[in-house]
């Protein structure tokens, strides 16, 4: 192999990597019916002049399986953390209680169930849609050094063939990673 061949294949691992680990990321932040301090620990809140994760303002606490509570450092910003959660997409009405917000976790209905499902796969999408560009962009790149270096058809087949299998098996991770929050999600 060329040294641009393996270059390219290196920036698409690292980069892959990346929108794997983002998409990993995004789903332990998904409500499954059960409390979790990562459902709220980087939303953002505004504070001091700007946007601070909750986890740099308060203690963030699970004392019950369907019980976050969060215990904000400055007293002054309850009513900034407060908006914040208001704001997020969680769905979920924090209870302030003098220092201490309350955000009860509801049991999940069958549909939030299913909406749910749906925003993971399509996330899974968006990821693989970061993949199949990546590729998208080295085999592009590919196709000009080889132009300007007289590679052989096939040698550029062969690079764009490991290409292909290195693409194929990021998004296998993906579906994998999707599968197991689906059936995590559905689950009762």
């Amino acid at each position: 192999m060329y040294i641009l061949e393996i270059m390219s294949l290196n920036d698409l691992k690292d980069n892959a990597n990346k929108a794997i680990t983002y998409y990993a990321d995004f789903l332990r932040t998904l409500r499954v019916g059960r409390a979790s301090i990562s459902l709220v620990e980087n939303i953002p809140v505004m504070a001091y002049g700007s946007k601070i994760p909750l986890i740099q303002l308060a203690t963030l606490a699970t004392p019950e399986p369907r019980l976050i509570t969060i215990s904000v450092w400055d007293k002054d910003l309850i009513e900034a953390v407060v908006h914040a959660l208001n704001t997020s997409d969680l769905g979920l009405n924090p209870q302030v209680e003098g220092s201490v917000i309350r955000l009860y976790i509801p049991p999940m209905t069958e549909e939030r169930r299913k909406e749910l499902v749906k925003i993971v796969w399509k996330k899974a999408e968006e990821a693989k849609v970061i993949i199949r560009n990546l590729r998208k962009d080295i085999l592009n790149e590919l196709k000009k050094r080889a132009s300007d270096e007289k590679w052989s058809e096939d040698q550029l087949r062969r690079t764009e063939e490991v290409v292909e299998k290195e693409v194929k098996s990021y998004n296998q991770q993906i579906d994998a990673i999707a599968k197991r929050k689906e059936e995590e999600i559905m689950t009762i």
